[in-house]
């Protein structure tokens, strides 16, 4: 019952009461990202969903335009303090998680939940693990998130999203929101250097 309605219930709700806060951030942030660096305040980045829907997945633009994609060794995103390609701005919207504040309007949408596994990259191999993860949305904010953020390897992203998967309950979900809180306030796991994980 709570993972196929109370959980979705529950994540349209929280959505809509966050849709004020959101509006603020929106009407703070947006001349800033247009005055620093000429481009789109929204970056829409295409992943999969649920049962391999592709989607785009709004955030805060937090890179200069047309910058390179570059990749740790391990395929995952590069992610750190010094990156050349991150504006002024994006920087402080990347450590405090307001870049992704827009995904309110993916839970909205359907795309997205609040608590879920990693939103899903869509390219690459189609294997179990990765349909298992695909049976729910993925989440703002999920247990790899909350308790790894940017420092665990793929695989260890894998096997979070999968025991997400195996155990989703409210009680789960409770300790994960928290847990995020403690997360983005002391700013833990922000940033991994590319020669991690090799």
């Amino acid at each position: 019952m709570y993972r196929k309605y109370i959980k979705r219930i529950l994540g349209v709700l929280f959505a809509l009461l966050g849709l004020p806060v959101f509006a603020v951030i929106f009407i703070v942030v947006a001349p800033i990202i247009i005055i620093e660096d000429k481009g789109p305040v929204f970056y829409n980045a295409p992943r999969m969903g649920q049962n391999g829907k592709i989607y785009k997945m709004f955030k805060f633009r937090s890179m200069k335009v047309n910058s390179p994609d570059i990749r740790n060794a391990d395929g995952t995103t590069f992610n750190s303090e010094d990156d050349p390609r991150v504006t002024k701005v994006g920087k402080i919207l990347r450590k405090t998680s307001l870049d992704e504040t827009p995904q309110l309007l993916n839970i909205i949408k359907g795309d997205m939940a609040f608590i879920g596994p990693r939103p899903d990259l869509t390219d690459g191999e189609m294997t179990s693990a990765r349909k298992k993860k695909l049976t729910v949305r993925p989440g703002i904010t999920g247990y790899s998130q909350a308790y790894f953020r940017n420092s665990d390897s793929v695989e260890q992203r894998i096997k979070n999203d999968i025991y997400y998967v195996d155990n989703i309950s409210f009680g789960l979900d409770v300790r994960i929101f928290f847990k995020t809180i403690q997360t983005v306030l002391f700013h833990q796991n922000v940033y991994r250097n590319r020669g991690d994980y090799k």
